[in-house]
């Protein structure tokens, strides 16, 4: 991470990613009526983040392409009393897509080796051990149809305090500052430090981290869109052959007529 640059382009101009905006869209619409047709395979993408760092912007504008009807959206918050007598894992298994179905988690079993390790709510032993359970437990699912997108949106520190101040300067974002955004700052080298940990630990050839600039939001988008085009391209997806007589249909519906 420490060599990425979160206002990185990498020679996209902004004028070129407004111009294809809407192809990529119905690109984007196109692969997931696929998907859904096919029925066999899901698609779960992983947004994590420092606070900030775009993750519900990134919903809204990367992925508006998406068909509301195929895609399930789900916010991991701090766990519940029920879920806490479960494994770290139980609740993101109740929550994978379904065949055909996109799911978008926003904040993830990642938390577990991310917020858990700063703060040290579990000994550094099963810390160390959540690592290589979720590993095989992302294995697991890619074997079962389940391709991974997992997107790490890389802002800076400043760029961040900027973000906070212009919540805290626009009366219809105020609301969404709190008490913890500044206590938070102060851990900002351990949880870079968590996050390089768990991003070098958990990148799989089946299930890679992907680093995405974010201090542009523009660039964070395009960017996002891309990846997930480029994964469903690569699931090379069918649609489903239904064995029709097209040809006596046709005849009988015309006939009809």
């Amino acid at each position: 991470m420490a060599t990425i640059d979160p206002a990185e382009t990498n020679g996209v101009k902004r004028n070129q990613v407004d111009e294809r905006t809407l192809a990529d869209e119905e690109h984007i619409m196109s692969l997931q009526e696929c998907l859904h047709a096919e029925g066999k395979r899901s698609v779960l993408i992983v947004l994590q983040g420092m606070d900030t760092s775009g993750k519900d912007g990134t919903v809204r504008h990367a992925l508006r392409g998406l068909n509301p009807q195929g895609v399930r959206i789900v916010s991991f918050k701090a766990p519940t009393p029920n879920e806490r007598r479960h494994d770290f894992l139980w609740r993101i298994r109740r929550e994978l897509p379904r065949p055909g179905e996109i799911a978008i988690f926003n904040r993830s079993h990642y938390e577990d080796v991310l917020i858990a390790k700063v703060k040290e709510l579990a000994p550094p032993k099963v810390i160390e051990e959540r690592y290589g359970i979720i590993n095989r437990f992302e294995a697991e699912i890619t074997r079962h149809g389940t391709a991974l997108v997992k997107l790490f949106l890389h802002i800076s520190e400043e760029e961040q305090r900027q973000r906070l101040l212009a919540r805290l300067g626009e009366p219809d974002k105020r609301w969404k500052f709190t008490g913890n955004d500044l206590s938070e700052r102060r851990y900002w080298a351990d949880y870079q430090n968590a996050y390089s940990a768990a991003l070098g630990r958990c990148s799989a050839a089946a299930a890679p981290w992907y680093v995405v600039p974010a201090n542009r939001k523009w660039y964070r988008n395009w960017a996002v869109s891309q990846l997930l085009i480029e994964t469903m391209e690569e699931m090379k997806l069918t649609y489903p052959n239904p064995h029709l007589d097209v040809h006596a249909l046709k005849k009988s519906l015309q006939a009809a007529a």
